[in-house]
């Protein structure tokens, strides 16, 4: 069957991986990798008919992948941490960049390989940092926002280095032809402005009108890799192509849609070039080669490290915030696979220092869940060698800490939560340790305190022994977990109400002594259901008897002899 049957044989291996990673609670792409491992070089290629046709079709993985990063792309998610994300995150690809020139000439590896090599390790995983703090519960705190930021600019700057890299292999020769690529992508951005502007919304209003979902989807895929392949015949990058059809989509009403529709092509593809990168890697390179890789990887994982760290803290983030940058964004990316396949494609690296930058990337990644995992017992660990300081506090005297409520997060339903009990007229406080939710509560009048919630000192300093009530609003199950059980230790008789995002933690809840929960799933299908019944006349007190009984059985099994099932 040739490249179908090749097809056939890298999806399923990609779903066993996917799926193994998946029960170790490690990011897909590390499974689709192992995937690959395991066809290519553990078993000599002998599963796969013709790998080069494979790395064909991950070109268009590459593509694709960076069409739906220019859709997602939004210049409103940098503004929380702008400073950081737009001026530190330059400052950070500039040290390693050095870093890997050092690297290379303490090895004696030419100039230009050594810049190829700082490029690549420069990038993170953009996909392995935010599956982490995913698994981890950590999305939407400040670390993560931070993060999130630094790794979009990261993703941006994939695009110079993708035009001027490839003409660094001699330097002079190509001066021109240099200076003449970013002379056509500058027209082609002038160009893609001018029918990004004019021509693309009026087709997608006109394919939109249509009410085929089916044309809807081939006219997204269409502007994606055609434009792409308009860019690679001028002479630019496919891939930079693709990013930039991407972004003018993302300024377009539809491209919501267009990446809802685009995310399983992408998926899909991406599974093929996250196979053929573990396909790729020669273990017989490793062997030979093994204590440079390890030392690379110390080295690299080391000082990148330090290097967030240490931007977190010049840009005056607190707390936990330069611990969990330097933990999770140390590893390269898959970015980084991408500039080196360029790099052996133009001949700016050879096959050797491919073999050394996707080896040190691979290893960086899988590093990554277990380091970022490190990262709450480490700061705990300088949190009890460092002195106490008094907590921030915002619209609030310490002598008003009486008899009051506190109300751990300040998102959606932690602000519900406060403006309701403001207008009672009922004493609270907030605990926040988002900078940007800070300055909202600040800005909105409402007593804060800047602090971690998992930390006793904080509950401490929030009044927690003199409290009425604790309500625990944050989203994030571990988060919820920590907070109930230092709110518990410190006060026993103390009543709490617990928001609960998974059902796994009902159970632990409830031998905590919370018996006050909620869903926010359950309640919004019982309140969707109430509406319906309305709806259907029947009789209010009807509605009520039915939703109380739904709630009961949904609890029901915590109860004293009914099981946690």
């Amino acid at each position: 069957m040739g490249i179908a049957a090749d097809i056939a044989i890298i999806v399923t291996a990609g779903l066993v991986g996917g799926l193994i990673a998946h029960l170790l609670r490690q990011p897909l792409i590390l499974g689709y990798i192992a995937a690959g491992i395991m066809l290519g070089p553990v078993s000599s290629n002998a599963w796969i008919n013709d790998p080069h046709d494979i790395e064909l079709l991950a070109e268009v993985g590459v593509a694709l992948l960076l069409f739906a990063l220019g859709i997602e792309f939004s210049l409103k998610e940098l503004r929380p941490v702008r400073k950081i994300a737009l001026l530190g995150t330059p400052i950070q690809l500039l040290i390693i960049l050095g870093v890997g020139l050092g690297i290379g000439k303490v090895l004696g590896w030419p100039w230009t390989e050594s810049v190829w090599f700082g490029a690549c390790i420069s990038l993170s995983s953009t996909m392995v940092v935010l599956k982490t703090l995913q698994s981890q519960g950590r999305l939407g705190t400040l670390s993560s926002r931070v993060m999130i930021g630094m790794l979009l600019v990261q993703d941006l700057a994939l695009v110079p280095m993708l035009v001027i890299l490839p003409e660094l292999h001699d330097f002079q020769a190509n001066l021109p032809n240099l200076g003449l690529a970013l002379l056509r992508a500058g027209l082609f951005l002038g160009l893609m402005v001018l029918v990004g502007t004019r021509l693309i919304p009026r087709l997608m209003v006109l394919v939109s009108r249509s009410g085929s979902r089916e044309l809807f989807l081939l006219t997204v895929t269409a502007l994606g890799l055609g434009i792409g392949y308009a860019t690679f015949k001028v002479g630019l990058s496919f891939a930079f192509g693709a990013f930039m059809a991407g972004i003018v989509l993302s300024e377009s009403e539809h491209n919501h849609q267009a990446l809802s529709d685009i995310i399983p092509l992408r998926d899909i593809f991406g599974l093929l070039f996250f196979a053929s990168v573990g396909m790729l890697l020669d273990p017989v390179y490793l062997k030979e080669n093994l204590l440079l890789v390890l030392g690379l990887v110390a080295v690299i994982t080391l000082v990148k490290g330090l290097v967030f760290a240490g931007l977190g803290r010049a840009f005056r983030y607190g707390n936990v915030v330069p611990l969990a940058l330097g933990l999770f964004m140390f590893q390269a990316g898959e970015f980084s696979f991408v500039l080196g396949r360029v790099g052996l494609a133009t001949g700016g690296i050879g096959p050797e220092m491919y073999s050394t930058i996707m080896t040190v990337a691979l290893l960086s990644m899988f590093m990554t869940p277990l380091a970022a995992g490190l990262t709450a017992p480490i700061y705990r660990l300088i949190q009890r060698r460092r002195p106490r300081e008094p907590m921030q506090m915002i619209n609030l005297a310490r002598e008003e800490l009486h008899d009051h409520v506190i109300i751990v997060g300040a998102g959606p339903m932690g602000r519900a939560v406060a403006r309701i009990l403001g207008e009672s007229g009922l004493p609270f406080v907030v605990v926040e340790l988002d900078q940007h939710r800070l300055e909202f509560c600040r800005d909105a009048g409402v007593a804060t305190i800047f602090g971690d919630a998992t930390h006793p000192v904080v509950l401490e300093a929030a009044g927690l022994k003199e409290a009425r009530l604790l309500v625990v609003a944050t989203p994030a199950p571990i988060t919820t977990l920590a907070v109930v059980r230092h709110a518990r230790g410190l006060r026993p008789d103390l009543h709490l109400v617990v928001r609960v995002e998974s059902d796994h933690l009902l159970p632990e809840l409830v031998e905590l002594g919370v018996h006050e929960m909620v869903q926010p799933q359950m309640e919004a299908g019982i309140e969707i259901t109430r509406q319906a019944l309305m709806h259907l006349d029947l009789p209010p007190e009807e509605v009520d008897r039915l939703l109380a009984v739904a709630r009961e059985d949904f609890f029901a099994p915590l109860k004293p002899g009914g099981g946690t099932a």
